[in-house]
Order: structure tokens, then sequence, then C-alpha cells
């Protein structure tokens, strides 16, 4: 029996610029583009972008990763009904027991796409192995790593990334053992020095966790992490939710860093009322639009990515530069080449966009899916 096909038309962001014309969906990939090339002028009927890849996603739809269970499946329904085509599964600092159930859950989760939902891509370890004297809205639970540990876990589940503080005694050498083994290290809740997130990077490190958040600043005498991934680097995630960093230092990063990606951190709370929820085993409020500890302390996000589109475009970046930074660079920094850009032959995950940016149609690998309410 041959694949269900459909014809979607509207302006069509490829690799290669815009075209308006009809792009066809047969089974889970992209059979055809036909189209004619064009420069956006903003009056199309419909916009057809790369579904968004979210690297950094703790929780959605009132669950959370660590809980285990059916959590991941719950968090990947929840994201594609706003947008979310591929994402990683991101982890707390915790016990290793604690991360082991949650990472068994998980590898379960990739295994198998859910029906309607988002495609589970691997994991995200945010922690165990940061800097406690950083840990944002980390549990009390920060280690130094060992390769051991690391291995055991990635026997559990595909370990795509690990955020790690580079001045912790023994990092730099299991940096090296991670890049070897081929899973992107970010530096993240970090006291490093300038000094430290250059060396890392020098040790193959790739990028920086929530750039700006839960790292030393930027000053003059002293550049701090920040200083070093302006300088340095190529790719860094950063979350364009307008609270955790100010528009202006979001302009700073996108001149400085070429493949700057953006992310939600997103926890349960994302597309649910303002309350009381769970970041791993934090308690979280979410209100006036954040998440935040008793004390205060941010911790994660409301943030879905058809948001982050918005802003990002609110900011002044035009439609496609934005549309990269959610889809096409991440994907190219996890090394997919399948998923991220409109492409015959890739996976159907895309979205589908009026002329305000709201979400009419979202597909993930073919599937067409139910949109949030709101």
């Amino acid at each position: 029996m041959s694949a269900t096909s459909r014809i979607l038309a509207g302006r069509i962001l490829t690799p290669q610029g815009w075209l308006d014309g009809e792009l066809t969906v047969r089974g889970e990939r992209i059979a055809a583009i036909r189209g004619t090339p064009v420069d956006d002028d903003g009056k199309a009927c419909r916009y057809i972008l790369p579904g968004f890849i979210d690297t950094h996603v703790h929780g959605g739809g009132g669950a959370d990763v660590m809980e285990g269970g059916e959590a991941a499946v719950t968090i990947a329904r929840q994201h594609a009904r706003f947008g979310t085509t591929s994402l990683l599964a991101t982890t707390m600092t915790a016990p290793r027991a604690d991360i082991e159930a949650a990472l068994t859950a998980i590898g379960a989760a990739c295994r198998e796409r859910t029906p309607g939902g988002a495609r589970i891509l691997g994991v995200h370890l945010e922690g165990p192995y940061i800097n406690p004297g950083k840990l944002g809205a980390q549990p009390a639970e920060a280690r130094a790593g060992v390769l051991d540990e690391v291995e055991a876990f990635m026997r559990l589940a595909p370990l795509k990334l690990i955020t790690v503080a580079p001045e912790v005694s023994g990092h730099l050498d299991l940096i090296r053992s991670l890049a070897d083994r081929g899973v992107r290290v970010q530096l993240g809740h970090t006291l490093g020095r300038y000094e430290d997130g250059v060396a890392a990077l020098e040790h193959g490190a790739s990028g920086f966790t929530h750039l700006f958040n839960a790292m030393t600043g930027l000053h003059h005498r002293e550049p701090g992490m920040v200083g070093a991934a302006l300088a340095h680097a190529e790719y860094a995630e950063l979350i364009p939710d307008l609270l955790h960093v100010h528009p202006g230092a979001i302009r700073t990063a996108l001149r400085a860093i070429p493949h700057l990606f953006c992310v939600t951190d997103s926890t349960a709370a994302a597309g649910m009322p303002d309350g009381d929820y769970k970041l791993g085993s934090q308690p979280v409020t979410k209100c006036l639009g954040g998440v935040r500890l008793a004390d205060g302390t941010l911790a994660g996000s409301t943030l879905t990515m058809n948001v982050a589109l918005k802003n990002l475009v609110g900011i002044g970046l035009t439609l496609a530069d934005a549309s990269n930074r959610l889809s096409r660079y991440p994907a190219d920094y996890l090394g997919v080449t399948d998923r991220g850009r409109l492409e015959e032959g890739g996976y159907a995950d895309l979205v589908l966009l009026d002329t305000q940016l709201n979400l009419n149609e979202v597909f993930v690998e073919g599937e067409c899916l139910g949109l949030a309410d709101a």
C-alpha cells in the first residue's frame, strides 16, 4: 500500500531561501518541494517552516522529566502542540539512582515516537557535573563527573548533550573523553573564568548552556565564561523568553556567536495555568509569566517554541533567521541531517503559520497534530 500524500501550499523556507509553491508530504518524509524563489516581503498568505528542535526541555503539561514513567511522553505531546517536532529530554542534578530512573524511562520513550508527540532524540544531562556554587535552580546534589558513571548512564538512554562546569577538578579530561565519544559538551552552571572556558573549548566542549544564566558574567578585566562564549563560541543556547535575558544582551550574542540557537528550558508549568509545580525535586511556582523558586530564583521557564519565534522576530530578526535559530542550527549542532530543514527526503517535520506567525498546523514525521488552545 502506498503512503498517504498531502500537498501543502504557501511560502516555504528551504536551505536555499524562500519559495512560493507547494510541499508534498508522503508518509513520514518530504517527497517534493516545488516553487518560485522569492524574497519574503511579509505578504505571504501562509508560511511553511521547519519544525522546531528544542535541546533543553525539563517538562511541560504538568509533567517533569525526573518523574520517570510516562512523563517524557506527556512532555513530548505537550510541546508538539506548540510546534516542537523533536527535543532532548533534560534531566536535573540529582542522586545517581534518581537520574538512572529518569533515563530508563526516557530511553524507552526514545525508541518509538508516541503518536501526537514530538520525537525525543535523546537526553540533555544538565548536571550533576556542575559547580555547587552556581546551582541556579538545580538541587544541591552537584558532584565531579566520573566517566564510568556517564558510560552507565549512556547504556540507559542516548546521551546527546551534557552540561559541565569546566573548572571542577578532572572535568577537562572528562570533556575530552565525552567529545571523543561524540557527546556534545556544553559549559554551564559554572563559576569558571574566561581561561577555563577557553581551555574547555580546546578540550572539545562545543557550546554553552543557557548563555548568560548561571555563569560568570562579562567584565572588561575579568571576561568570565560569558566572555569566553562571546569571543570563541560557534554555538551556544539561549532562552529568548525576554525574562532570562534582556533583548540587548540577546542582540550582543547574535553579533558574536555565528550559530546561536534558542531553547525553552521549559518546566512542567509550560502550557499550564499559574500555580505550583515541580522542577526535579524542587517546588516551583508559575506566576507573572515565569517560574521561580520560593526565594525568587528563576527556575526554568514557561516558554514554548512558537512564542520564542515571535519573540525573536519582535526584537528585529527576520523570520528566516529566527527559524534557523530554532530549527536548522540546533539540528546542525546535534549532527542531525534529516530534520531542522525542509528538503526532499527529510522527515516531514514542519509548522504552518499565518501572517501573524500563529500556528495553523504542525506535522511530526508526516503526522498532522492538533494544536494548543493558546
